[in-house]
């Protein structure tokens, strides 16, 4: 038996379900943040090559955790949302050492 969108939501019109699952779909999207992390991640490579860095790796670590955030706050899994915990904590720790060495 097929079921329409509408039917799962009668009291909602079909256009405004459709702009929902549109929504969900969109927040459930990960990639754009896990290829910002990956950018962060060679960013700091990068960055731990060259001297007098302190600030920039600082900076760094806090768009670290602003992706580890954002992919907490998308995800529908609890392994992904594990993922960005433990994202979190190694971002908190690598800040912890940048500051060391300011």
């Amino acid at each position: 038996m097929l079921v329409s969108v509408a039917d799962l939501v009668p009291n909602m019109l079909e256009d405004r379900v459709a702009q929902e699952m549109a929504l969900l779909i969109a927040r459930s999207d990960v990639r754009e943040e896990l290829d910002r992390l990956r950018a962060h991640i060679d960013q700091a490579a990068d960055l731990l090559q060259e001297s007098a860095v302190g600030r920039r790796l600082d900076f760094l670590c806090q768009e670290l955790n602003r992706e580890a955030n954002t992919l907490c706050s998308k995800s529908a899994d609890i392994e992904l949302t594990r993922v960005g915990l433990a994202l979190k904590a190694a971002a908190e720790q690598f800040r912890e050492q940048v500051q060391n060495i300011e």
